[in-house]
């Protein structure tokens, strides 16, 4: 009976240093994926910065526009309009903010509340809902009100205000 004991005693050692075993490997291969993962995101970057600094028009063009910090100009109310579309009309609601560079420009953005919407809201609402209904119209949106508002800045202004606008909340129905 001594012998039949000893062999229950192993099997159960061998189960439980297998299973150790496994645990061990499980974390030493997620160290290893992370340890590559994170090295491998700061490769990544120092070779995003290479490309930039090689390509001189591109770092100076982005360099240019970064003057400042980058602050965010909530618009007090969402707009809603309708657009027309081929199949039938559509309502519309977009929330935006602003980004501009730096406190001054940040001011000034606040002080014209008002010119800002009416541009916004006339070049949204000269939208065609079947354009809104794709990402690449909605992109495409953002920019000519980019486009519409920095003029209409630098018309009352003397300079561009807004660096980029950004839709933080669209609902088509």
């Amino acid at each position: 009976m001594a012998d039949n004991d000893l062999e229950i005693v192993d099997k159960g050692t061998t189960k439980k240093k297998l299973i150790l075993l496994i645990g061990v490997l499980v974390i030493a291969i997620t160290a290893a994926a992370g340890y590559f993962f994170f090295l491998g995101g700061e490769q990544q970057s120092d070779n995003l910065t290479v490309l930039s600094e090689s390509g001189g028009d591109v770092a100076s063009s982005a360099t240019g526009s970064a003057q400042g910090t980058a602050l965010y100009v909530q618009l007090p109310r969402p707009f809603v309009f309708n657009v027309a579309g081929a199949s039938r009309d559509r309502l519309v609601q977009i929330r935006v903010q602003l980004m501009v560079r730096g406190d001054a420009n940040q001011a000034l953005a606040l002080r014209h509340i008002p010119l800002i919407e009416g541009t916004l809201l006339a070049t949204f609402s000269a939208a065609n809902a079947d354009e809104l209904i794709s990402a690449t119209g909605k992109e495409e949106l953002k920019n000519r009100a980019l486009i519409e508002l920095q003029s209409a800045m630098l018309d009352v202004v003397g300079s561009v205000v807004v660096a980029e606008v950004l839709f933080t909340g669209f609902v088509m129905q």
